[in-house]
């Protein structure tokens, strides 16, 4: 009875102490089971949850890849469809595949089982199963760009067997039309830079949730793309169509969160008013690199939400049905960013940004009625005359107002003309407007030619104005490259100076008066004309007239490049004469050094000829240019009729001819051997 008692309590004792111990127990077995499974192969390099096999020529994937890692890295390889073994798709752990860069010709099977993002571009992928992708169901973004894909290679539904997928990438492939069977929690699409020239109308009837589509790049035309392709995909943020052949934006466009918008490099022609309409989301647009020429007024107002617009590079023509454009322009927010409106016809508003145009450079159809012949005006009274050119005290500014005349006209029909008959004075070149109607005309304006880099612009108005606007822009067959440049002036002033102008250019010159609130006043009250620039001229001894400050100043623009090619030249030849100078000096010092070859300490070459038989019972060691008189294994030798003989004398340096030789001569050669004279001289 009491040994029963005992067994029970030491049991009891026994649970009791293996309790705590329990846990740790069971810990250290996990850790060591997963340490025994997270094996790294051979070929590999393993860190963390990482497994780099990539570009190491493997033709396979390698066995012996533990559970516990996450990311492979396979890419730059030779891997084929045969090198994936059934047991790698039994890693449950991977969740990354980096395959890009092999030898795949179509999509692998037996890959982990739960991947989520694979990477198979820069393969030779031809047709893709429903197979191998029904064996990745958590698949969440797939990359095959720069493959083979084409439209018969892709088995229908095949991607929609990835029902976890989210992005897909088809980049650079040889699609002819966009597959069929897309998963329907697709989010983004790019099919850009393929082969597609056919979009069906249910191609994006499934994928309700798709936020970005890319198709830059393709074979699209307007008939390629039927009406409605896009207003099922109504979570459309960005619809990307650049670089197609479309004429005019296609229609139905899905507007409820649509944002970014991209037509560019098309060959669109026109843009129905109706385009955009709903899009109250948008914030960009691009409708560059197209054949636009004019733009139907209101085609932007539903566009409430629009922050940049881009219309560069299209073949803008600047003619009355611009005018809207022109108004919008001016009327816009400081919020939106618009580039790329600038005149490319016709030529002479070539180059002009459309929003700085005025209606005197728009050409609009005229009425049939005859216009009234010109008016010849009196010569100006001596108080509106051309003033004469500005004294070198003047403001070097590039523009110098002038102080308003002592009496100005108080009506439009009494005031004196402005415009005088008289021939120019010398030194000036006048270049007036065509007289206007008496019964309109409201400001009047002349230029003064002061020489090749200035032009003095003198105007006067009948009525109050607050400010002027002074405009000017160069003329020319191409005027790509030049911007209007503009500066405000007060209504006080009555006459501007515009310096630092290219000599012998035509500048076209427009005068705005300005309200109080600085808006332009009605077209009739801007006045244009066209002035041409002297050629340049230097001296006082020229016959065309006095040479101005502006003038003397000014270079023939060649002239900095001439002088920068003297200076260049010249310093040119001085260094190749103080290299010259320094080689010859070289050559003549190694040329003097080796004809007048000396010994070290001083002493003369006949000293040394006979310091080895006659004054020393030694041997001389020859080193390189000098020697010295050592003994051998400390023995004295006998006194004889010894003469010492260089072997290997450098350049100038004695030979064996320089002594004669004796019968009973020792000849010592390299290594202190002792020779014979014909010997050492082989």
């Amino acid at each position: 009875m009491e040994l029963h008692q005992s067994g029970r309590v030491w049991n009891k004792d026994w649970v009791s102490f293996l309790r705590p111990w329990i846990p740790i127990l069971l810990g250290l077995h996990m850790q060591f089971s997963r340490a025994s499974g997270s094996s790294c192969p051979e070929e590999c390099r393993c860190d963390r949850t990482f497994v780099y096999c990539n570009e190491r020529s493997l033709t396979s994937v390698p066995l012996g890849i533990g559970e516990g890692y996450k990311t492979l890295y396979l890419h730059n390889n030779q891997i084929n469809n045969a090198g994936f073994p059934l047991e790698f798709h039994h890693i449950a752990s991977v969740e990354n595949v980096y395959l890009y860069g092999n030898q795949l010709d179509e999509f692998p099977i037996n890959l982990p089982k739960n991947v989520r993002v694979l990477h198979l571009q820069e393969n030779n992928i031809q047709t893709i199963s429903r197979t191998a992708l029904a064996q990745l169901l958590w698949l969440e973004e797939l990359h095959l760009d720069d493959n083979s894909i084409s439209t018969v290679g892709v088995e229908e539904g095949a991607f929609r067997e990835a029902i976890s997928l989210k992005m897909l990438f088809l980049t650079k492939n040889h699609l002819s039309s966009v597959p069929i069977g897309l998963p329907e929690d697709l989010k983004e699409l790019r099919l850009d830079e393929n082969r597609i020239a056919v979009i069906a109308e249910e191609a994006f009837r499934n994928v309700t949730r798709l936020e970005r589509l890319l198709l830059d790049g393709n074979l699209l035309t307007d008939e390629g793309v039927a009406p409605g392709t896009f207003q099922d995909l109504v979570m459309l943020r960005e619809l990307s169509l650049a670089r197609n052949s479309l004429t005019y934006p296609p229609p139905l466009l899905p507007g409820d969160v649509l944002v970014k918008l991209n037509f560019q490099d098309n060959q669109m022609n026109e843009i129905p008013v109706t385009s955009f309409e709903g899009l109250r989301r948008l914030e960009r647009l691009d409708i560059s690199n197209n054949q636009l020429q004019s733009l139907t007024q209101g085609v932007f107002d539903g566009l409430v939400s629009l922050r940049q617009l881009t219309v560069r590079n299209n073949l803008w023509l600047c003619d009355c049905s611009i005018n809207w454009v022109i108004l919008w322009l001016k009327s816009l927010p400081t919020s939106l960013n618009v580039r790329g409106f600038m005149c490319q016809k016709p030529e002479r508003v070539r180059g002009m940004v459309i929003r700085e145009l005025n209606t005197e450079l728009i050409q609009c159809p005229h009425s049939t009625t005859t216009a009234p012949p010109p008016i010849n005006l009196p010569p100006t009274s001596p108080g509106l005359t051309s003033r004469s050119p500005p004294s070198s005290t003047n403001s070097p500014s590039d523009m110098h107002s002038l102080s308003p005349p002592s009496k100005l006209p108080s009506s439009p029909t009494h005031h004196p003309p402005l415009f005088s008959s008289s021939p120019p004075r010398d030194g000036e070149q006048r270049t007036n407007l065509p007289p206007l109607d008496p019964e309109r005309e409201n400001l009047q304006i002349k230029f003064t030619i002061l020489n090749g880099s200035a032009i003095h612009v003198s105007w006067v108005a009948s009525f109050p104005v607050t400010a002027y606007k002074v405009t000017w822009a160069k003329m020319g067959p191409s005027l790509s490259g030049d911007t209007v440049r503009d500066r405000m002036v007060g209504g006080e002033h009555r006459g501007i100076r515009l310096a630092n102008l290219e000599p012998k250019s035509t500048y076209r010159i427009c005068v705005i008066p300005l309200d109080v609130f600085n808006n332009y006043r009605p077209k009739d009250d801007t006045v244009c004309s066209e002035a041409v620039t002297k050629p340049v001229s230097y001296g006082p001894d020229n016959n065309k007239g006095p040479l101005w400050p502006e003038q003397a100043t000014q270079q023939d623009p060649s002239s900095p490049f001439l002088l920068a090619g003297l200076i260049g030249g010249a310093v040119i030849v001085v260094l190749v004469l103080l290299l010259s100078i320094f080689c010859w000096h070289m050559h003549k010092k190694d040329r003097s050094s080796s004809t007048n070859w000396k010994y070290n300490k001083g002493r003369r070459k006949d000293d040394y000829g006979e310091a080895g038989t006659k004054k020393d019972n030694s041997i001389l060691e020859m080193t390189e240019t000098s020697f010295q008189i050592v003994s051998l294994n400390n023995e004295q030798l006998l006194k004889g009729d010894y003469r010492i003989q260089p072997m290997y004398t450098p350049n100038g340096g004695i030979g064996f001819r320089d002594f004669p030789v004796g019968n009973n001569s020792t000849v010592y050669c390299k290594n202190n051997v002792q020779a014979d004279t014909d010997f050492c001289c082989a």
